[in-house]
């Protein structure tokens, strides 16, 4: 009885030898974009369209891979996925700019390279262009805009210059250009111009503001 418990007891410690001692996979495989092997900024414009290849460098057996736009995963072909995998972005609108293209290893996610858009393009501007208001009320002009690079902003009135009275206020962030007037007075009545002035382009947008007499009671 001593003996096989003896033998069960050394074959034990054999087997947990040869578990401790089995190789680990570690994953050693690098990932490229475009042969870049850091995350990097592309640089890009309006209409134009792009070609991310992803390719799996240093592996020992066949890699899936995986692409996120953003938080979002993109549809792959089934033949486009093992080794390399490329995504094509098209048509690049403004909404495009900012977006993150990430690559990643499937079995291992943490092995991941990312592509971030820049796209370059000029001024885009919008906003309510016909406002009709009383006398003594408020009103305010908002003209949003895009761009990028960043547009320098101004208000013009009937082609020139603004020159900004008391119950004139301007307020600029990188997002919007707006003119607010409290107690509009009949001279205030005219077409105000948003001008949007970057290094690509320069882009002008009407705004429309008619001043209508107080009506009596």
């Amino acid at each position: 009885m001593a003996w096989k418990i003896s033998c069960l007891m050394r074959t034990c410690r054999f087997l947990l030898l040869v578990i401790l001692f089995l190789p680990c996979e570690v994953t050693s495989s690098v990932l490229t974009v475009n042969d870049k092997t850091e995350n990097y900024i592309l640089d890009t414009w309006l209409g134009s369209q792009e070609s991310l290849k992803c390719a799996v460098k240093n592996h020992t057996r066949e890699e899936e891979l995986l692409w996120y736009r953003g938080e979002g995963t993109v549809d792959l072909k089934s033949g486009n996925k093992i080794n390399s995998s490329s995504v094509c972005v098209s048509s690049i609108s403004e909404k495009d700019h900012g977006i993150t293209f990430t690559c990643k290893l499937q079995r291992d996610q943490s092995v991941s390279i990312s592509v971030l858009l820049n796209v370059f393009f000029p001024p885009l501007l919008s906003g309510d262009d016909l406002q009709t208001v009383e006398e003594g009320s408020d009103v305010k002009l908002v003209c949003n805009v895009k761009s990028n690079p960043q547009a320098r902003m101004m208000w013009y009135k009937n082609s020139n210059i603004l020159n900004l009275e008391q119950n004139h206020q301007v307020q600029q962030t990188s997002e919007y250009l707006q003119l607010s007037i409290t107690k509009v007075k009949k001279s205030d009545n005219g077409t105000y111009s948003c001008i949007a002035n970057s290094s690509l382009q320069m882009e002008t947008k009407d705004f429309h503001l008619i001043v209508k007499a107080l009506r009596k009671e």
